[in-house]
């Protein structure tokens, strides 16, 4: 049997129905559609990643220089609070370089108090400061320099001082002892009480009611020490009951006491002294009211010193 060959016209399946039109043209328009959105995205969210990080780093940079400024100005008050300490210690060194401390604190100041001071001011700032409390602290060892210095110097006045108050003392030690020294000295008392007539002649009595006045005759003793000159002493006369014989209007008055304290004296009596030699003084005592009777006692001071004493009784009655 022979074959049969059956033409069969281009296009037509062997259904004949029309074959589909191929799909690729639109599936590439669609991927790339689609990967351009996805790359959109990815810009997108890449974009916002990169944002949210330099926002951050910004963030991260303020707080920096926030905390580096607060260090900074903790450095600073720390070198005021020295300024201050150290001019309690010493203002005069402190007052001698002010100039060149003012002008670092201005400064510094000056750029602290910017509100949006960089890293560049923040570390002028810090170089400042360190400068500041450099001086301050060669400021410091020169105070204490001469705190060594005065404490040395305070060691030497006070021991000047103790030898001088220990040479004065001795000084005057001696000087007192050669005062005392110098002192004059009475002996030989003789106290008379005289009648004196109507002639001027003048009588002893040992009657009260006829006694006008008393004589008292007396030795000063020679002293080597004693320097020669005018001396004045004062003669105290006590009365029977004690009380101090003196009347003003008669020359008597006051004396002081080598003790500080004051005495009434009698009569005052300036001598010419001859140092070495005896010298013989005579005081008469007139007052102007009677005598008493009884136990008189005579005292002689020089320089406030009680030198030498004597004794007088007058009686009672009689006509001599």
């Amino acid at each position: 049997m022979a074959e049969s060959t059956l033409n069969t016209p281009a296009g037509n399946t062997p259904s004949g129905k029309n074959p589909e039109r191929p799909r690729g043209g639109k599936g590439l328009i669609y991927g790339i559609l689609i990967a351009a959105l996805l790359a959109s995205w990815g810009y997108i969210m890449w974009d916002k990643s990169k944002a949210t990080q330099e926002k951050e780093q910004l963030q991260t940079q303020v707080i920096t220089i926030d905390s580096s400024k607060t260090a900074v100005q903790t450095q600073f008050q720390a070198a005021l609070a020295q300024i201050d300490m150290l001019k309690s210690m010493n203002d005069s060194l402190m007052q001698a370089n002010s100039k060149q401390v003012n002008d670092l604190k201005a400064r510094i100041s000056s750029l602290l108090s910017k509100s949006n001071a960089s890293t560049a001011d923040l570390a002028e700032a810090r170089s400042l400061i360190g400068q500041l409390r450099s001086q301050l602290d060669g400021y410091q060892e020169e105070i204490e320099r001469l705190k060594g210095e005065k404490v040395v110097l305070v060691a030497q006045r006070d021991s000047v001082q103790r030898n001088y108050d220990t040479a004065a003392a001795q000084n005057q030690h001696l000087t007192s002892q050669v005062d005392l020294g110098s002192v004059l000295h009475a002996s030989d008392f003789h106290i008379t009480p005289l009648h004196v007539r109507k002639s001027g002649k003048e009588i002893a009595t040992t009657k009260a009611r006829r006694a006008d006045m008393m004589r008292i005759s007396f030795m000063i003793d020679k002293n080597r020490i004693a320097p020669p000159g005018t001396k004045t002493l004062y003669v105290c006369i006590s009365a029977p009951d004690g009380s101090p014989l003196a009347v003003e209007a008669l020359g008597s008055g006051k004396f002081q006491l080598a003790d500080g304290t004051e005495k009434l004296f009698t009569a005052e009596k300036t001598i010419n002294y001859t140092t070495g030699q005896d010298t013989t003084v005579t005081v008469d005592w007139k007052q102007n009211s009677d005598f008493k009777p009884g136990d008189y006692k005579v005292e002689i001071y020089e320089k406030g010193y009680l030198i030498g004493q004597g004794n007088v009784n007058m009686r009672k009655g009689g006509l001599f």
